[in-house]
């Protein structure tokens, strides 16, 4: 900015704040800066960033305004007629509520707020922000059409300290994915597959049908066509490599199960939903790691044992959404061991896939300690490849962890 108070046209810098941080920065020094669209005709337009407190006097409605860009200090009460934050006030008169109805209040807000009340309101205000933060983060990371939102309405958490959003498996050290050497060569994979495809080359089924929906017993490895195939990305043969097409949402459960997830919209069965995903790390690593995690109450283990317990996935600190789909006895998402570009069978891909039409609304889950009957399995390989059916194995299993799933054939304890 030049010393006139005005930024000179055509100069370019680099910078880590946002636009409205120097936004804020150009009203605080009341400086015009065109390019920012700061002028001296919105130079002191001044944004709600939260509501600190509220009174009644004489019928009159006040709010204690923290002002988006100003310190606490400088926080003002001001009447209702003057706020235009209509989304802001409806947030905050909806938590005020519901904390009176928790604290066995009457849901009328009182003439004046008790400060446990109001610090209440700031801690949520700021909450809030901090989630959408977060929310932004998630969604400018992933990689996959399905948008991720946040809501917390249960308590005062905010974000995970120490949880690093990833779109595919990050390999441990002295692992190594190799990518696979040939595809298919078919013009249409799914009616006319050269060769049986790409699941034919590896003596298995094809997967899906012209919806995309799994047609494969649990069980049996799913192989999709690869970056060397012939057909293109709308082959049928491409689902899971897709990643996740719905909407879905990070949620605090409101009966001691942390954050859940649950599904925007309405997925069919049999649908993709997602993948599992984590650091591949050696299974004496996993054991090494178990044990700190076993202290914290964690579940982010997932053994790779489809052939041999050689490989385990690590969601704790990376991860996708997948990281906070609870367990269930009675799950609506099953596992199945899936290979793209990558044909080591200890190293599958974990993808989660529908065993029912779910509601949009409905919490996803699945069984942490999930088993299949491989009796009269349809498999062209014997199922002694397969261990339990093929299945990857469930997150580590150490020590006994109460269940609180909550469904009539709850086994009362996940491990």
């Amino acid at each position: 900015l030049s010393a006139s108070g005005v930024a000179p046209l055509g100069c370019s810098v680099c910078c880590k704040s946002s636009w409205n941080q120097l936004q804020d920065l150009c009203r605080l020094a009341k400086l015009s800066c065109p390019a920012l669209g700061i002028s001296k005709r919105n130079l002191y337009d001044f944004e709600v960033e939260y509501l600190c407190d509220y009174k009644k006097i004489r019928e009159q409605e006040y709010y204690l305004v923290k002002w988006r860009g100003y310190p606490d200090s400088e926080s003002t009460w001001e009447p209702r007629q003057n706020l235009k934050c209509v989304r802001i006030l409806k947030q905050f008169h909806k938590d005020l509520e519901r904390e009176l109805l928790r604290r066995h209040h009457r849901s009328k807000p009182p003439r004046h707020l008790d400060p446990s009340l109001a610090n209440y309101l700031v801690q949520k205000a700021k909450q809030r922000r901090a989630l959408r933060r977060w929310e932004q983060e998630l969604n400018a990371k992933r990689s996959h059409l399905g948008r991720i939102t946040v809501e917390n309405e249960v308590d005062l958490d905010g974000p995970p300290r120490a949880f690093v959003y990833i779109n595919e498996y990050r390999v441990g050290e002295g692992i190594t994915l190799n990518q696979v050497a040939v595809g298919c060569e078919c013009q249409d994979c799914l009616w006319a597959p050269a060769g049986g495809c790409c699941p034919g080359a590896s003596l298995h089924k094809f997967a899906y049908n012209d919806q995309g929906q799994v047609r494969l017993r649990a069980g049996l490895p799913i192989y999709e066509c690869n970056s060397r195939c012939r057909c293109g990305y709308d082959c049928p043969n491409r689902v899971v490599q897709k990643g996740i097409r719905y909407d879905l949402c990070i949620f605090r459960t409101d009966d001691g199960r942390g954050w859940g997830v649950r599904t925007l919209e309405k997925i069919r069965k049999n649908s993709f939903v997602m993948e599992y995903v984590g650091e591949i790390i050696t299974s004496e690593e996993a054991e090494r790691r178990g044990q700190i995690y076993d202290r914290q109450g964690a579940t982010y283990l997932f053994d790779l044992d489809y052939v041999e317990d050689v490989y385990t996935v690590d969601a704790a600190y990376y991860g996708n959404i997948s990281h906070f789909v609870n367990h269930s006895c009675d799950p609506n998402l099953q596992v199945y061991n899936v290979f793209i570009d990558n044909l080591d069978e200890r190293l599958p891909r974990i993808a989660f896939f529908a065993t029912r039409t779910i509601r949009a609304g409905e919490e996803l889950t699945f069984d942490y300690n999930m088993q299949v009957d491989p009796v009269d399995m349809e498999s062209t390989r014997m199922d002694s490849n397969f261990g339990l059916a093929g299945l990857p194995g469930s997150p580590k299993k150490r020590v006994r962890i109460e269940c609180k799933c909550g469904t009539e054939s709850c086994r009362k304890y996940l491990f």
